[in-house]
C-alpha cells in the first residue's frame, strides 16, 4: 500500500496513467468469447482541435465504453479522423501563401502529396487532446478516412449506388461558396443576420395596361427573372395569371403565374421568379415546367455577372461583382422608372426600405453564399431513404430522447436529393469519366472505365472530390473491415449504439443509417442517443465572433480531467443544452479531493483493497447499512445506465460517495476503528475497504484517473481498475431493518445539529438530552429493541456522543439516565423536569429537548432570530411583488426572471425554517 500524497494533483496522475493503459493494450483487452460491444466515434476533422462539444460528446460515450469493458465484454470504441476535404485544404493553401505559393503552382497529385505531408507532421492534435480528455478508445485499429482500405469502401458505394440508379448527374441549385468556389452542404453555412434592404419595383404589363408590384432584396437578380408569381386565390390578379410582363432594363417578357407561393398577405402579394438563384423560386420554376437547363445563370464561380443563355443582359453589368451589379441595376431602374420610392415615417423617400436580413455564409470562407445553377452528382436519398424510416419506426433503432423521432422523420419523409460532388482537389475523387461526347462511365478504376467505354475512346476523369459526408458515411461498417470482410459475421456490425450532438442528426447520422441498411440490410446501430448543445453560461451559443468560447483542455489544466468530465455526465439531462459552468467544474474537482482524502483516511486506518466482489459478513448495523447503501446504488446506477440517464448515473454516485460514505460512514466509524465499546474494527475495516472498492469501480466509468490511482494505492492488484468487474446488485445484502434504524440515527442527529446551529449553540458545545416517551415494558436489564425510541438510542449512543455532543439521555417517563460515553445506565425515581429553557425538535412524531439554559442566552436568541426573519420575509415579499408584475415577467430576460423566482423560494424556505427555530425556543 502506497501512502497518498496530502494533496490531490490531477496533472501528477494523468498522463501517467494513460500511457500505461495504452501501453498495455488496456483499451481492448484481449477477450477470446466475450460479448461484442462496439461504438463508433463520430470522427473530428484531421484538422481540428478539442473543444467543448467534443469534450461533451467524448466524455459520455468513454462513460459507456468503460461501463461495457467493467461489464466483463469485448468493448471496442472505435476511434479516427475525416479527411475534412475543404477545411483541410484550405490548411495547406494558407500555409503555401504564407510561402508566397498558391495552390495552383502545383498539379493536383503534387498538392495532394502537400497535403499528405502536412496530415504527417500536425494531424494528430486532435487525438492527442482526446487523450488528455481520457478517451479510452482503440487506437491500435485507428482509421482515417482518405485510408487506402476505406477509399476502397466509398469507391465501391459510389461504383454500385450508380449502376443501380441512386447516384446521378443532375442541374440543380446548390450552396455554393464563391470564396472557396466550391458547393458546400447546408451544414457548413451560417446563418447571419445583415441590415440590409427591400426594394419596390414596378414591372409593366407587356399590353401597356399597367404594372405588378414586387419587392426583393436582391434586385440584381431581376437580370435572370423567369416569371412573376401571384397566389391562385388572390382576387387581385387572378384576370392577369398569363399574361406578361416586360422586365425593366432588358426588355425581356415573362409571364405572370400562380403558385402558392406567393403570400397575399406579405408585400404587394406578387413575388418575382429566378429560379436560377433562389431555392423556393427553383421549386415554382420546376411546377410551373422550366427545365433545368432552361433556367438563367447570371453568375459565375466567383458570383460575378456572366452572360444569361438569351444574351439580353447589357454589356454594362458583364464582369461586375453582387454587390457593384446591385448599385448598377438599381440606378438602371431608377433611370427607368421602375423603382418605387420608399416612404419613411417623416414623408421622406428613400430607394429602399431598411430591413434586417437573414443572410447565408460560409462558415470557413466568411463569403456571401449564393444558391448556384450548376451540374453535379446526387444521390436518390429519398429510396434509401424508406428503409432508414422504417427502422425507426419499427423500433430497430431507438431513439433517445423520443422526441427526436418526430423531427427525424418529418426531414426523412421531405428528404431532398443529396448533393455529393465538390469542386476540391482534397478527398475521394469521384470515379467517373468524360468521352467526348458526353458519354459518363461510372467504374471503380480507369481500366474498368476504359473497358466500358471501348478502345480508342478518350477520357477525361471528373475533376470533383465526394462530400466527406458521403464517406463519414460508411463510418460504421467501413472501419471494421467492409466491404473485404463479412463484418456482421464476425459480430462487429451493428454498433451497440451511437452517441451524436443533435444538429447532425440530418447530416451523418441519417445518412449512416441509409447506407447501412442498403448496404449490410441491417441498421448501423441499435441505439441513437442524441446530445444537447455546450451552451454559455447565460444560455446563448457559443461562438468564437462572441468570445465565449471555453477551452476544455484550459479546464482540464486548472481542475483536472475528471472534473470536467463528471460536469459534462451531471450535467447531460435528455433532451436539455448544457450551461457552462465553471463554478461547478470547480465543484467536482472539489468532489475528487473530498474522494482522496476519505481513501487517505482510510489508508491512515488501515483499510485497504477489498479481496472479494461480494459484500463480506456484517453484524453492525452501521456496516450493513452501507453495504445495502451501496447495493442500491448499484441498482440505480444500472437503472441509470440502461435508460441513458447520465445525469442520474453521475448525481446518484456522488450522493453515495459524498453524503452517504464520506459524511456519514466514514464519520460514525470512527469510535469503532478507535476500539471503543468493544465494537468489532476488523469486520468494519473489511466492509469499508469493500466499500471503497465498490465506490472506485462506479466512479471509474466518470472519473478515470483518480479511481485507478487509489485503486492501486490501496494495496496490490491483480488487475488494473480499468479492467476490474462490475458490482454486483445483490438484493440479499439489503438489511432492511438496518437501512430503518440508521436512516433514523441520521434524521437525529441532522435535525439536532440544524437546531444547535440555527440557536447559535457553539459548535464545541455539550450538551443533554431529554426524551419524554412511552417506555416498552420488560425486565429491569433487558435490553429494550432497536424499533422504539429507547432502544434506538441506547443502541446508536456511541454515534450520539461523538456526532451530536450529547453527554447523556434522560428518559423522564422511567427515570432512565444514559450515559453515551460509558454506556452505563442508572436508573433514578421520581425526577421531574420543567422544559423551561429548553429547544425542541420532532424526529418521526417524538418530541426531544435539549437543555440549553447554561449554553446560549433565550431572550438575545429569540430577538435576533425575530429580527433575521423580519429582514427576510422582507426580501421574500419583495420578490413576490415584483414576480407578480406582468411588466417584469413579461420584459425582462428569461434567466432574470427564474433567478427572482430562485431567489423567491429561497427566501420563503429560509424564513419558514427560521420561523421554525424561533417555535422551538418556545
Amino acid at each position: 500500500m502506497s501512502e497518498l500524497p496530502k494533496t490531490f494533483d490531477p496533472a501528477a496522475i494523468e498522463q501517467r496513467w494513460y500511457e500505461h493503459w495504452e501501453d498495455k493494450g488496456l483499451f481492448r483487452p484481449d477477450r477470446p468469447g466475450a460479448e461484442p460491444w462496439t461504438i463508433v466515434n463520430p470522427p473530428p476533422n484531421v484538422t481540428g482541435s478539442l473543444h467543448i462539444g467534443h469534450a461533451l460528446d467524448n466524455t459520455l460515450q468513454d462513460i459507456l465504453v468503460r461501463h461495457a469493458r467493467l461489464q466483463g465484454k469485448d468493448a471496442r470504441w472505435v476511434v479516427g479522423t475525416d479527411h475534412a476535404g475543404i477545411a483541410t485544404q484550405m490548411v495547406v493553401e494558407r500555409q503555401l501563401n504564407a510561402q508566397g505559393e498558391k495552390r495552383t503552382d502545383y498539379d493536383r497529385d503534387a498538392f495532394v502529396d502537400k497535403v499528405w505531408e502536412w496530415k504527417a507532421e500536425s494531424g494528430g492534435q486532435i487525438t492527442r487532446q482526446l487523450r488528455r480528455l481520457g478517451c479510452s478508445m482503440d487506437w491500435a485499429n485507428e482509421r482515417f478516412t482518405m485510408d487506402e482500405g476505406f477509399s476502397k469502401a466509398v469507391i465501391k458505394v459510389f461504383v454500385d449506388l450508380h449502376e443501380q440508379g441512386l447516384i446521378y448527374r443532375d442541374k440543380r441549385l446548390v450552396n455554393w461558396d464563391p470564396g472557396l468556389g466550391t458547393a458546400i452542404s447546408d451544414l457548413e453555412v451560417e446563418t447571419r443576420e445583415v441590415q440590409g434592404k427591400f426594394w419596390h419595383l414596378a414591372y409593366p404589363l407587356a399590353d401597356g395596361s399597367g404594372h405588378i408590384r414586387v419587392a426583393t432584396t436582391r434586385p440584381e437578380t431581376m437580370l435572370a427573372d423567369m416569371a412573376v408569381a401571384v397566389h391562385p386565390d388572390d382576387d387581385r390578379y387572378k384576370a392577369l395569371i398569363g399574361k406578361m410582363v416586360k422586365l425593366p432594363i432588358t426588355g425581356r417578357e415573362i409571364p405572370i403565374i400562380a403558385d402558392e407561393h406567393a403570400d397575399p398577405e406579405l408585400g404587394s402579394g406578387a413575388v418575382k421568379i429566378t429560379p436560377g438563384h433562389d431555392f423556393n423560386d427553383f421549386e415554382v420554376g420546376r411546377r410551373y415546367g422550366f427545365k433545368a437547363a432552361e433556367m438563367y445563370n447570371m453568375l459565375d464561380a466567383k458570383a460575378r455577372v456572366v452572360q444569361t443563355a438569351d444574351g439580353l443582359i447589357p454589356d454594362a453589368f458583364i464582369g461586375l461583382s453582387r454587390e457593384d451589379a446591385r448599385a448598377a441595376v438599381v440606378e438602371a431602374l431608377k433611370a427607368a422608372g421602375a423603382l418605387i420610392p420608399h416612404v419613411d415615417k417623416d414623408g421622406a423617400e428613400h430607394d429602399a426600405e431598411p430591413r434586417t436580413i437573414q443572410t447565408p455564409y460560409g462558415d470557413r470562407s466568411g463569403v456571401v453564399i449564393e444558391p448556384w445553377l450548376t451540374d453535379q452528382w446526387y444521390v436518390d436519398a429519398e429510396t434509401l431513404a424508406g428503409p432508414a424510416i422504417e427502422a425507426v419506426r419499427s423500433g430497430a433503432v431507438e431513439i433517445v430522447p423520443k422526441a427526436w423521432e418526430k423531427t427525424y422523420f418529418n426531414w426523412m419523409e421531405n428528404i431532398q436529393p443529396w448533393c455529393v460532388s465538390r469542386q476540391l482537389w482534397w478527398g475521394h475523387r469521384i470515379p467517373a469519366w468524360y468521352a467526348e461526347d458526353g458519354s459518363i462511365f461510372v467504374a471503380e478504376t480507369e481500366e474498368a472505365a476504359q473497358a466500358k467505354a471501348g478502345e480508342g475512346v478518350s477520357l477525361r476523369r471528373d475533376e470533383d472530390v465526394l462530400d466527406t459526408w458521403f464517406s463519414s458515411a460508411l463510418w460504421p461498417f467501413a472501419t471494421m473491415g467492409w466491404p473485404d470482410e463479412d463484418v456482421r459475421a464476425a459480430g462487429r456490425y451493428p454498433n451497440d449504439i451511437l452517441i451524436s450532438g443533435f444538429d447532425i442528426l440530418f447530416f451523418w447520422d441519417a445518412r449512416m443509417l441509409m447506407q447501412g441498411m442498403h448496404f449490410l440490410n441491417e441498421v448501423p446501430f441499435r441505439k441513437l442517443y442524441l446530445h444537447g448543445l455546450v451552451r454559455a453560461a447565460d444560455g446563448s451559443k457559443m461562438s468564437k465572433s462572441k468570445g465565449n468560447t471555453i477551452d476544455p483542455l484550459g479546464l482540464i489544466d486548472q481542475y483536472g480531467a475528471d472534473a470536467l468530465r463528471f460536469f459534462m455526465a451531471a450535467m447531460e439531462s435528455q433532451g436539455r443544452d448544457i450551461k457552462m459552468d465553471q463554478g461547478r467544474v470547480e465543484g467536482y474537482r472539489n468532489f475528487a479531493t473530498k474522494l482522496w482524502n476519505a481513501a487517505r483516511f482510510c489508508q491512515a486506518n488501515g483499510i485497504g483493497g477489498s479481496d472479494t466482489i461480494e459484500a463480506p459478513e456484517a453484524n453492525l448495523s452501521v456496516n450493513r447499512w452501507i453495504i445495502a447503501e451501496t447495493i442500491k446504488t448499484v441498482q440505480q446506477l444500472d437503472l441509470a445506465f440502461a435508460d441513458l440517464r447520465f445525469d442520474g448515473a453521475a448525481n446518484t454516485v456522488y450522493h453515495f460517495v459524498w453524503d452517504r460514505f464520506c459524511d456519514w460512514y466514514l464519520e460514525l466509524i470512527k469510535p469503532i476503528l478507535q476500539g471503543e465499546r468493544g465494537l468489532d474494527s476488523a469486520e468494519t475495516r473489511k466492509v469499508a475497504g469493500w466499500v471503497l472498492d465498490q465506490i472506485l469501480v462506479m466512479l471509474h466509468p466518470f472519473m478515470p484517473f483518480i479511481t485507478e490511482e487509489l485503486w492501486h494505492a490501496l494495496g496490490p492488484r491483480e488487475h488494473d481498475l480499468i479492467v476490474a468487474r462490475w458490482p454486483i446488485a445483490d438484493a440479499r445484502a439489503l438489511y432492511p431493518e438496518a437501512m430503518k434504524e440508521m436512516d433514523w440515527l441520521i434524521r437525529f442527529i441532522s435535525e439536532l445539529r440544524r437546531t444547535r446551529s440555527e440557536l447559535n449553540v457553539p459548535p464545541g458545545a455539550r450538551t443533554h438530552l431529554w426524551i419524554e416517551a412511552e417506555v416498552a415494558d420488560r425486565e429491569a436489564q433487558a435490553a429494550p429493541p432497536v424499533t422504539d425510541v429507547e432502544g434506538r438510542i441506547l443502541a446508536n449512543a456511541v454515534y450520539i456522543n461523538r456526532l451530536a455532543r450529547v453527554d447523556w439521555v434522560e428518559f423522564l417517563r422511567s427515570g432512565l439516565v444514559f450515559d453515551t460515553a460509558t454506556g452505563e445506565r442508572l436508573e433514578r425515581q421520581g425526577v421531574t423536569h420543567e422544559a423551561q429553557g429548553c429547544a425542541t425538535f420532532v424526529v418521526d412524531d417524538q418530541t426531544y429537548m435539549l437543555p440549553l439554559a447554561d449554553v446560549i442566552d433565550f431572550d438575545v436568541e429569540r430577538t435576533r432570530l425575530t429580527k433575521t426573519v423580519a429582514a427576510i420575509e422582507k426580501e421574500r415579499d419583495a420578490l413576490a411583488k415584483r414576480l407578480e408584475n406582468p411588466a417584469f415577467v413579461e420584459k425582462a430576460k428569461p434567466e432574470a426572471v427564474e433567478k427572482a423566482r430562485s431567489d423567491h423560494a429561497e427566501k420563503a424556505a429560509e424564513a419558514e425554517r427560521l420561523r421554525e427555530a424561533l417555535e422551538r425556543l418556545g
